[in-house]
């Protein structure tokens, strides 16, 4: 397939990209940081430089590769931990407005699939009303939502100790969303099993 991976530079999106190339895919991989092109480059995608919320920018870039699916690995987050409520502002909108533009985007193309990075756990105030905005509408539009745990390993906020469930390895979060590519419209925990009582009715399991 033809595959743009929005936010290819991000923590995920740099575990995913050489595991898309190595499955046959041809990737473009959206960046905002021209930094990072030349590693994207490396792992075999064709990097693209720019700004979501440069709308323009986005509908033609996205529809000049002529995608079949897009793959919405979008954030707005800090180095540092400790300054995530700092940075909760700039991820909300990330989650609205570069979602919705993304989705635009995608419209543009013609008929494209979307996968969407969404969280496990339940965020408070503005931000799960966030989440929730952005899984309504890729939804809408028959996407599938994935709802990470909490990230550890390599270049995660976890590298040397285990976040608290739900949480999922960066690298195996990857692979699960490979084998996603070809579920059907919905939400899906990708998330490491719990011991214990089964998740709540409606928190589908991963495809993988």
């Amino acid at each position: 397939m033809r595959i743009v991976v929005a936010g290819a530079g991000g923590v995920i999106g740099r575990e995913l990209v050489p595991l898309l190339v190595a499955a046959g895919h041809t990737v473009l991989a959206l960046t905002r940081s021209a930094g990072k092109a030349g590693m994207l480059r490396a792992m075999g995608a064709e990097p693209a430089v720019g700004d979501v919320f440069d709308v323009d920018w986005l509908v033609a870039t996205v529809v000049g590769f002529r995608p079949d699916t897009v793959v919405h690995q979008l954030t707005s987050l800090p180095d540092d931990v400790r300054r995530l409520p700092e940075w909760a502002a700039a991820n909300n909108r990330i989650r609205r407005e570069g979602t919705a533009n993304l989705l635009a985007a995608a419209r543009a193309a013609g008929s494209v699939r979307i996968l969407a990075q969404s969280v496990a756990w339940t965020l408070p105030g503005d931000s799960g009303a966030a989440v929730a905005d952005l899984e309504r509408m890729v939804l809408e539009v028959g996407g599938v939502v994935l709802r990470y745990g909490r990230f550890y390993g390599p270049g995660t906020y976890y590298e040397a100790e285990m976040p608290e469930p739900p949480r999922i390895s960066v690298r195996e979060a990857a692979e699960r969303t490979v084998a996603a590519l070809g579920a059907p419209s919905g939400v899906y925990v990708v998330a490491e099993p719990l011991a214990g009582p089964a998740e709540p009715a409606g928190a589908g399991d991963s495809p993988a």
